[in-house]
């Protein structure tokens, strides 16, 4: 007897083209019907019913027409970019910062406010991705997820901010409380985690899925993809570098403290870098600048840089003893103001503490990294969740 096909599986195979064409939009930018069937090697026929079926529900539209070989000009389809938006919420000690894109990635508005300790985190957040909606031009009701970017450890169990210094008043009971005010589904993530998804997807680490992205700012973190997926530990603190107990002073005691004497965030710091660039001759500026002022300098900042460069590589040859990943990617404001400078001499000093090579580089996605995360990470969810019913 003849197998019949299953009621469900027409459906299912027309699900997985719609989602293959439209991932294919989303990559490459438009294309004609007949590229589209040449690309998920479907028939003309079936790649027409697709295109039909997208236009339908408003998920394409025809943009243009591109010369053939034959007969008239082919129609060129591209996503409609106004299907859905996501907010990308970047939140840091002093100021928050908000920017909106449209379905295919591109940025539509933008906002920034300057917070203060007594400021209400919930509205905040609201007023501030208010604010990025009527810049984009559009309803807030539009944007369908929002993803918040802050430091600290996230609680997996909660999706709420467990730990974090800067921000006494962001913590647990806020992403409930963001969810009911806003409507719509808010995502809690370390900021120094979504920095490494921009490198993974965009930046130095393209195509690199086992890698380590080490921040360098004010404060340290780390952000680890193993298996092409960020591993954020049990209870979220996987990253937390700056707390690392170094050589150099006295095992940290007592009550935990970023200031700690004895962990890598008092050995490379933001604050100690100023003070260590002001005994190389170079103050009067940022961390960033400072550094970024001895690579200039050449031969006059190499000592400063090599100073600093050294520390560095005690947390590389550190977190690479126990990860062993395939590429280290130094980030946050003074590893990118570094350059490729810094980067060789850090990859230079970690074979002098430990028996590993590891492969140095600066991070390219130096533009709001956090929030080119951010909005990468919402737009996968939303995305994915357009064939979800």
């Amino acid at each position: 007897m003849a197998n019949k096909q299953s009621p469900g599986i027409p459906q299912l195979l027309r699900v997985l083209n719609d989602r293959a064409a439209l991932n294919l939009l989303f990559s490459e930018g438009p294309q004609t019907r007949a590229q589209m069937a040449a690309a998920t090697s479907l028939s003309k026929v079936t790649a027409s019913q697709m295109v039909e079926r997208l236009e339908s529900r408003g998920l394409i539209e025809a943009v243009g027409t591109r010369p053939g070989n034959r007969g008239p000009n082919a129609q060129v389809y591209a996503v409609v970019g106004s299907y859905a938006y996501v907010a990308g919420v970047n939140v840091g000690p002093s100021s928050i910062t908000v920017a909106c894109a449209d379905l295919i990635g591109e940025v539509k508005g933008r906002a920034e406010l300057v917070i203060g300790d007594s400021d209400e985190p919930v509205t905040v957040v609201h007023n501030a991705v208010a604010a990025a909606a009527e810049n984009a031009g559009i309803p807030l009701a539009k944007i369908s997820r929002i993803m918040l970017a802050t430091p600290g450890i996230i609680d997996p169990s909660t999706g709420d901010i467990g730990f974090a210094w800067d921000l006494p008043a962001w913590q647990r009971g806020l992403h409930g409380a963001l969810e009911t005010d806003l409507g719509r589904p808010v995502v809690i993530e370390n900021d120094v985690n979504l920095a490494a998804v921009a490198e993974h997807r965009t930046g130095a680490a393209l195509g690199v899925d086992n890698f380590v992205y080490m921040w360098f700012s004010r404060g340290l973190g780390l952000g680890v993809i193993l298996g092409g997926k960020l591993h954020r530990g049990a209870t979220g603190g996987a990253g937390e570098i700056g707390y690392l107990p170094v050589p150099g002073g006295p095992l940290p005691q007592g009550q935990v403290s970023r200031r700690a004497k004895g962990s890598f965030q008092q050995l490379v710091g933001g604050d100690v870098i100023a003070d260590l660039a002001g005994e190389h001759g170079f103050s009067g500026g940022e961390p960033e600048e400072l550094v970024a002022r001895a690579v200039e300098a050449g031969d006059a900042g190499q000592k400063f840089l090599h100073e600093i460069a050294g520390r560095m590589a005690l947390g590389v040859a550190s977190v690479c003893s126990v990860l062993d990943p395939a590429l280290v990617v130094l980030g946050g404001e003074v590893g990118y103001a570094g350059g490729d400078v810094l980067a060789s001499i850090v990859e230079e000093a970690v074979p002098r503490i430990a028996p590993i090579s590891p492969r140095v580089v600066v991070g390219t996605a130096a533009e709001r990294p956090v929030l080119q995360g951010a909005l990468r990470v919402a737009l996968d969810t939303v995305r994915e969740g357009i064939f979800a019913d």
